[in-house]
């Protein structure tokens, strides 16, 4: 069973807004057992639509809209969806009355529709309605020649609960749907076609309802096995045998056996062991920090640290020496080894980053070029320092020195826990 999206909305194509719709859709999708086919973005303009349906119906079998269902002149999907299945609108009574619930419920009971609002009741006459709990403008449901096409809100939260709610399950119970079975191994390190190199033997055994997929990203790789079949218990066991053999091959540079960011298994392995970490960032400003804070549970083993960009931060906070820092700068194996070993005395937990560099685009010199970046990580009795040269790119440097510093430490960690 295939599914295409489509998302309807100049603000998309101007890159004014980030089209998050489709990623969160094509999860609900995949775990329901429905493959996505294409998806597509597309323009405020009646021609493009239609044009967007019509290829649309001839590749999926289920095609998903969202944007373009608002109360303004410029929110043309209804009117468009009703031209393409050439039929009229109607005033449905359900939708009606969800309009002056939200209203009601948002303006005070005496808050009086106006002629836009109460045209959102308005729906093409072939549809079945998706009532919106979160917003005034309805999700549409359509049978038409064999295909099932679905209109919802592109306000997210909108469209989430109607996906959630309504769609998956409606899909479910009219659609006899596949098992869909994803298992997924992150490694760090070594880079993809290493590891391709690697596991090639294994890549070729694998039966054709398995795939192997290789998702790399800034130091890391993702292996993915996908089982598509009817026989649920038959995939999940293929999965988990030839994850075994990867994991084996190359279990040097596995840190994970599921589908979880860097910076969370470290999360779950300092919170298992009741083990702490704080951070002296520099160069990187708080983004490493940001990367344990955004999960739920980080204040477990996440104590805090330091943004110390100038010199007088890393004496004060971190205990940096003024004569190292007059002597070889803040760019040098000699302060962030300072720096490291003061977050972990001066914070007093059981591990420590620290980074220091420049960033870019300006600052570099002939010795020490923008990308230029030394980083520390530290236990009791133990530091680590490496030094980095990445590229020109401010906002790359930071993320590849976070990312780096996340695999030194998970390094550090594994060391120390044997």
């Amino acid at each position: 069973m295939l599914a295409e999206i489509i998302t309807i909305g100049d603000e998309i194509l101007i890159g004014q807004i980030v089209d998050t719709n489709s990623a969160f859709i094509a999860r609900q999708l995949n775990s329901a057992g429905i493959r996505v086919k294409q998806i597509s973005s597309v323009s405020d303009d009646r021609d493009h639509i239609l044009t967007a349906l019509k290829e649309a119906s001839k590749r999926a079998d289920i095609i998903l809209i969202t944007g373009g269902l608002g109360p303004t002149k410029d929110d043309i999907t209804k009117k468009t969806l009703a031209a393409y299945f050439g039929v009229g609108l109607v005033e449905n009574k359900d939708a009606l009355d969800n309009v002056q619930r939200i209203f009601k419920r948002l303006r005070g009971e005496d808050a009086e529709l106006l002629e836009v609002n109460k045209q959102q009741a308005l729906v093409p006459e072939n549809c079945e309605v998706i009532l919106n709990k979160n917003g005034t403008a309805p999700g549409m449901w359509f049978n038409h020649e064999g295909k099932i096409y679905v209109s919802m809100p592109g306000v997210p939260f909108e469209m989430m609960y109607m996906i959630e709610e309504e769609v998956i399950p409606k899909l479910k119970s009219t659609l006899k749907l596949p098992f869909i079975i994803h298992k997924t191994i992150l490694t760090a390190g070594e880079g993809e076609s290493y590891l391709a190199n690697r596991i090639a033997d294994i890549e070729d055994d694998l039966p054709t309802y398995v795939k192997l997929a290789y998702l790399p990203k800034l130091g890391q790789v993702r292996l993915r096995l996908s089982a598509y079949g009817e026989n649920e218990t038959l995939l999940k066991q293929k999965v988990n045998e030839y994850a075994a053999r990867i994991i084996e091959r190359v279990g040097n540079v596995v840190v994970a056996e599921e589908d979880i960011p860097l910076e969370k298994v470290i999360m779950n392995k300092l919170a298992e062991k009741g083990q702490t970490l704080s951070i002296a960032e520099s160069c990187t400003g708080g983004y490493i920090s940001h990367l344990f804070t955004q999960h739920a549970g980080a204040s477990k083993m996440f104590l805090g640290g330091a943004i110390s960009y100038s010199y007088e931060l890393k004496e004060s906070i971190l205990g940096v020496k003024a004569e190292t820092l007059a002597k070889y700068g803040a760019v040098s194996e000699q302060t962030v080894t300072e720096m490291v070993e003061g977050a972990l005395h001066q914070f007093k937990s059981d591990y420590a980053i620290a980074v220091t560099g420049i960033a870019g685009p300006d600052g570099g010199t002939e010795d020490k070029p923008v990308g230029t970046v030394w980083i520390g990580v530290a236990t009791a009795g133990k530091t680590q320092i490496k030094k980095f040269t990445f590229g020109s790119k401010r906002a790359q440097n930071i993320e590849r020195s976070a990312i780096s510093a996340l695999i030194m430490l998970n390094t550090l960690l594994k060391d120390s826990g044997k």
